[in-house]
Protein backbone atom coordinates (compact mmCIF):
# COMPACT_ATOMS: atom_id res chain seq x y z
CA UNK A 1 0.00 0.00 0.00
CA UNK A 2 2.95 2.56 0.69
CA UNK A 3 4.16 1.67 -2.89
CA UNK A 4 0.78 2.36 -4.48
CA UNK A 5 0.93 5.57 -3.03
CA UNK A 6 4.53 6.09 -4.21
CA UNK A 7 3.77 5.15 -7.37
CA UNK A 8 1.02 7.92 -7.45
CA UNK A 9 3.73 10.71 -7.08
CA UNK A 10 5.61 10.44 -10.81
CA UNK A 11 8.33 12.45 -9.84
CA UNK A 12 9.28 10.45 -6.65
CA UNK A 13 11.78 7.75 -7.56
CA UNK A 14 11.71 5.37 -4.59
CA UNK A 15 14.26 1.94 -3.21
CA UNK A 16 13.32 -0.63 -0.51
CA UNK A 17 15.50 -1.76 1.73
CA UNK A 18 15.51 -4.29 4.49
CA UNK A 19 17.99 -2.91 6.75
CA UNK A 20 19.50 0.44 7.62
CA UNK A 21 22.65 -0.04 4.93
CA UNK A 22 21.47 2.53 3.01
CA UNK A 23 24.45 5.12 2.64
CA UNK A 24 24.51 5.35 -0.98
CA UNK A 25 21.11 5.83 -1.30
CA UNK A 26 20.78 8.27 1.73
CA UNK A 27 23.18 10.99 0.43
CA UNK A 28 20.96 11.23 -2.80
CA UNK A 29 17.80 11.12 -0.91
CA UNK A 30 15.15 13.53 0.17
CA UNK A 31 12.46 11.49 2.27
CA UNK A 32 12.97 8.39 4.06
CA UNK A 33 10.00 6.23 4.58
CA UNK A 34 10.58 3.39 7.39
CA UNK A 35 7.73 0.85 8.70
CA UNK A 36 9.99 -1.64 10.93
CA UNK A 37 9.88 -3.29 14.11
CA UNK A 38 13.01 -4.34 15.97
CA UNK A 39 15.57 -2.97 12.96
CA UNK A 40 18.41 -1.79 14.74
CA UNK A 41 21.14 0.99 12.74
CA UNK A 42 24.21 0.39 14.14
CA UNK A 43 26.42 2.89 15.64
CA UNK A 44 27.67 4.28 12.00
CA UNK A 45 24.79 4.00 10.66
CA UNK A 46 22.90 6.24 13.69
CA UNK A 47 25.35 8.97 12.93
CA UNK A 48 23.89 8.74 8.96
CA UNK A 49 20.27 9.03 10.03
CA UNK A 50 20.80 11.37 12.29
CA UNK A 51 22.77 13.67 9.49
CA UNK A 52 20.16 13.05 6.74
CA UNK A 53 17.33 14.75 8.95
CA UNK A 54 19.77 17.69 10.22
CA UNK A 55 20.83 18.81 6.68
CA UNK A 56 17.21 18.59 5.46
CA UNK A 57 15.99 15.37 4.74
CA UNK A 58 12.52 14.61 5.83
CA UNK A 59 11.64 11.40 7.95
CA UNK A 60 8.42 9.64 7.71
CA UNK A 61 8.42 6.88 10.52
CA UNK A 62 5.76 4.41 11.07
CA UNK A 63 4.40 2.06 13.47
CA UNK A 64 7.13 0.42 15.05
CA UNK A 65 10.25 2.36 13.68
CA UNK A 66 11.26 3.31 17.38
CA UNK A 67 11.71 -0.01 18.31
CA UNK A 68 14.40 -2.22 19.88
CA UNK A 69 12.81 -5.19 21.64
CA UNK A 70 15.02 -7.94 22.81
CA UNK A 71 13.09 -11.47 23.10
CA UNK A 72 12.00 -13.14 26.30
CA UNK A 73 14.94 -15.47 27.82
CA UNK A 74 14.83 -18.85 26.74
CA UNK A 75 12.64 -20.97 29.38
CA UNK A 76 11.76 -17.78 31.15
CA UNK A 77 8.44 -15.76 31.09
CA UNK A 78 7.00 -14.59 27.92
CA UNK A 79 8.91 -11.17 29.15
CA UNK A 80 10.39 -8.50 26.09
CA UNK A 81 12.70 -5.53 26.69
CA UNK A 82 12.69 -2.73 24.94
CA UNK A 83 16.89 -1.77 25.51
CA UNK A 84 17.93 2.19 24.57
CA UNK A 85 19.58 0.36 21.11
CA UNK A 86 18.65 3.23 19.18
CA UNK A 87 21.33 6.18 20.32
CA UNK A 88 21.08 9.60 19.50
CA UNK A 89 18.47 8.21 16.78
CA UNK A 90 15.89 8.03 19.40
CA UNK A 91 16.21 11.99 19.92
CA UNK A 92 16.21 12.55 16.42
CA UNK A 93 12.71 10.38 16.09
CA UNK A 94 11.30 11.96 19.38
CA UNK A 95 10.97 8.43 20.95
CA UNK A 96 11.62 5.26 21.63
CA UNK A 97 8.93 2.38 21.83
CA UNK A 98 8.52 1.29 25.82
CA UNK A 99 5.34 -1.28 25.47
CA UNK A 100 1.99 -1.44 24.55
CA UNK A 101 -1.49 -2.80 26.15
CA UNK A 102 -3.22 -5.87 24.33
CA UNK A 103 -4.52 -4.85 21.13
CA UNK A 104 -8.15 -3.68 21.82
CA UNK A 105 -10.13 -0.78 20.27
CA UNK A 106 -9.04 3.21 21.68
CA UNK A 107 -10.04 6.10 20.10
CA UNK A 108 -7.66 8.46 18.80
CA UNK A 109 -8.47 12.66 18.79
CA UNK A 110 -7.40 15.60 17.27
CA UNK A 111 -4.87 17.62 18.96
CA UNK A 112 -4.62 20.53 16.17
CA UNK A 113 -7.64 20.45 14.05
CA UNK A 114 -6.04 22.92 11.80
CA UNK A 115 -2.92 21.47 10.92
CA UNK A 116 -2.98 20.46 7.08
CA UNK A 117 -1.82 17.14 8.25
CA UNK A 118 -5.52 16.27 9.98
CA UNK A 119 -7.84 18.96 9.30
CA UNK A 120 -11.01 18.09 8.66
CA UNK A 121 -10.34 14.72 10.32
CA UNK A 122 -12.60 13.70 13.23
CA UNK A 123 -11.95 11.49 16.39
CA UNK A 124 -11.75 7.91 15.31
CA UNK A 125 -11.44 4.30 16.50
CA UNK A 126 -8.95 2.13 15.86
CA UNK A 127 -7.84 -1.24 16.86
CA UNK A 128 -4.30 -1.16 17.12
CA UNK A 129 -1.55 -1.17 19.21
CA UNK A 130 -1.31 1.71 21.40
CA UNK A 131 2.45 2.96 21.87
CA UNK A 132 3.73 3.51 25.54
CA UNK A 133 6.94 5.52 24.57
CA UNK A 134 9.81 7.26 26.54
CA UNK A 135 9.58 10.62 24.68
CA UNK A 136 12.16 13.18 23.50
CA UNK A 137 10.51 16.53 23.00
CA UNK A 138 9.81 18.97 22.21
CA UNK A 139 6.99 17.60 19.94
CA UNK A 140 4.36 19.11 17.59
CA UNK A 141 1.86 16.46 18.43
CA UNK A 142 -1.48 16.58 15.95
CA UNK A 143 -2.68 13.07 16.89
CA UNK A 144 -2.98 11.73 20.25
CA UNK A 145 -5.16 9.38 22.65
CA UNK A 146 -4.97 8.55 26.19
CA UNK A 147 -4.25 4.97 28.62
CA UNK A 148 -3.33 4.00 31.83
CA UNK A 149 -2.63 0.57 32.79
CA UNK A 150 0.04 -2.49 32.45
CA UNK A 151 1.76 -2.81 29.36
CA UNK A 152 1.16 -6.64 29.87
CA UNK A 153 4.22 -9.15 28.26
CA UNK A 154 6.48 -6.22 28.63
CA UNK A 155 9.17 -5.21 31.11
CA UNK A 156 8.13 -1.27 30.91
CA UNK A 157 5.45 0.78 29.45
CA UNK A 158 3.26 -0.12 32.81
CA UNK A 159 1.24 3.73 33.58
CA UNK A 160 -0.55 5.21 36.15
CA UNK A 161 -1.37 8.73 34.59
CA UNK A 162 -3.62 9.40 32.06
CA UNK A 163 -1.37 12.19 30.19
CA UNK A 164 -2.09 11.83 26.24
CA UNK A 165 -0.40 9.35 24.50
CA UNK A 166 1.54 11.13 20.99
CA UNK A 167 -0.66 8.61 17.91
CA UNK A 168 1.21 11.75 15.18
CA UNK A 169 3.53 14.22 15.80
CA UNK A 170 6.48 16.23 14.35
CA UNK A 171 9.75 16.76 15.26
CA UNK A 172 12.38 19.45 13.88
CA UNK A 173 15.95 18.50 13.67
CA UNK A 174 18.66 21.19 12.30
CA UNK A 175 17.06 21.28 8.96
CA UNK A 176 15.34 18.80 8.88
CA UNK A 177 12.46 17.12 10.15
CA UNK A 178 10.66 13.93 11.19
CA UNK A 179 7.04 12.92 11.20
CA UNK A 180 5.55 9.76 13.25
CA UNK A 181 2.75 8.36 12.92
CA UNK A 182 2.59 5.59 15.76
CA UNK A 183 -0.48 3.77 14.07
CA UNK A 184 -0.07 0.85 11.45
CA UNK A 185 -0.06 -2.46 12.85
CA UNK A 186 -0.97 -5.46 10.34
CA UNK A 187 -0.15 -9.38 10.44
CA UNK A 188 -0.76 -11.96 7.47
CA UNK A 189 -1.61 -15.18 8.06
CA UNK A 190 1.86 -16.77 7.70
CA UNK A 191 4.00 -13.36 8.71
CA UNK A 192 4.73 -15.13 12.36
CA UNK A 193 6.53 -17.86 11.02
CA UNK A 194 10.04 -16.73 12.76
CA UNK A 195 8.13 -16.80 15.94
CA UNK A 196 7.06 -20.36 15.33
CA UNK A 197 3.67 -19.75 14.01
CA UNK A 198 3.52 -21.32 10.59
CA UNK A 199 -0.40 -19.96 9.95
CA UNK A 200 -2.43 -17.42 12.53
CA UNK A 201 -5.07 -18.68 10.62
CA UNK A 202 -6.64 -14.80 10.33
CA UNK A 203 -5.35 -11.43 9.05
CA UNK A 204 -5.00 -8.20 11.13
CA UNK A 205 -5.32 -5.29 9.66
CA UNK A 206 -5.18 -2.82 12.16
CA UNK A 207 -5.61 0.91 11.28
CA UNK A 208 -4.90 -0.32 7.35
CA UNK A 209 -8.57 -0.58 7.13
CA UNK A 210 -9.64 3.03 8.82
CA UNK A 211 -10.34 5.69 6.31
CA UNK A 212 -9.35 7.98 8.87
CA UNK A 213 -5.56 6.04 8.86
CA UNK A 214 -5.31 6.15 4.84
CA UNK A 215 -6.42 9.99 4.69
CA UNK A 216 -3.72 11.05 7.18
CA UNK A 217 -1.11 8.42 5.83
CA UNK A 218 -1.28 9.62 2.44
CA UNK A 219 -1.20 13.70 3.83
CA UNK A 220 2.08 12.36 5.66
CA UNK A 221 3.34 10.95 2.37
CA UNK A 222 2.48 14.47 0.85
CA UNK A 223 4.08 16.22 3.47
CA UNK A 224 7.30 13.86 3.12
CA UNK A 225 7.53 14.41 -0.98
CA UNK A 226 6.37 18.27 -1.20
CA UNK A 227 7.48 19.55 2.29
CA UNK A 228 5.73 22.77 2.74
CA UNK A 229 5.09 23.58 -0.58
CA UNK A 230 2.49 22.85 -2.86
CA UNK A 231 4.30 21.68 -5.73
CA UNK A 232 6.96 18.95 -5.71
CA UNK A 233 10.22 19.57 -7.10
CA UNK A 234 11.64 17.78 -9.46
CA UNK A 235 13.10 14.25 -8.75
CA UNK A 236 12.21 13.76 -5.55
CA UNK A 237 14.18 10.43 -4.32
CA UNK A 238 12.67 8.51 -1.97
CA UNK A 239 14.27 5.48 0.27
Amino acid sequence: MLLNLLGNEPRARTRVFEDYAIEKALERADLLVTYTCNNRPDPEQQLQLVKFVERGGRWLALHGSNSAIDPPTPGGPRVFRTPRELGPVAQVLGSQFLGHPPIAPYLVEVTQPHHPLVAGVQAFEVADELYVSELHPPLDVLLHTTHSGPSRGFVEGDTTDDQPRPVLYLKRSGDGEVCYFTLGHCRGRYDMQDLGVDDLGVEDRGGWVIPEFVTVLGRCLDWGLHGHSTAAPAGVMAV
